[in-house]
């Protein structure tokens, strides 16, 4: 059975961000006000064969733990449906 997994990576909120706050910084020169922070990370679009979605989402969280995040600086967050 075919699935697609949405996967958001981002920095931890305890850590500086430099490439977010370099975009906040500079939303001024584009006269944009309001913004109190912007924080960057990945989103990572994955199709995968499993037999079941418990067996999807076993492989999406292993693939970010041992591959697609840096557990000391990231945290992850994934959703798995079904392939239409």
């Amino acid at each position: 059975m075919k699935f697609t997994a949405e996967i958001d990576i981002m920095p931890h909120r305890e850590l500086l961000d430099p490439q977010g706050k370099t975009v906040a910084n500079n939303m001024k020169h584009l006269d944009i006000s309001g913004v109190d922070d912007i924080r960057i990370g990945k989103h990572i679009h994955m199709m995968l064969d499993a037999e079941n979605e418990a067996e999807a989402t076993a492989k999406v969280d292993t693939a970010c733990k041992k591959l697609l995040a840096n557990m000391i600086m990231e945290t992850y967050t994934f959703t798995v449906e079904a392939a239409n």
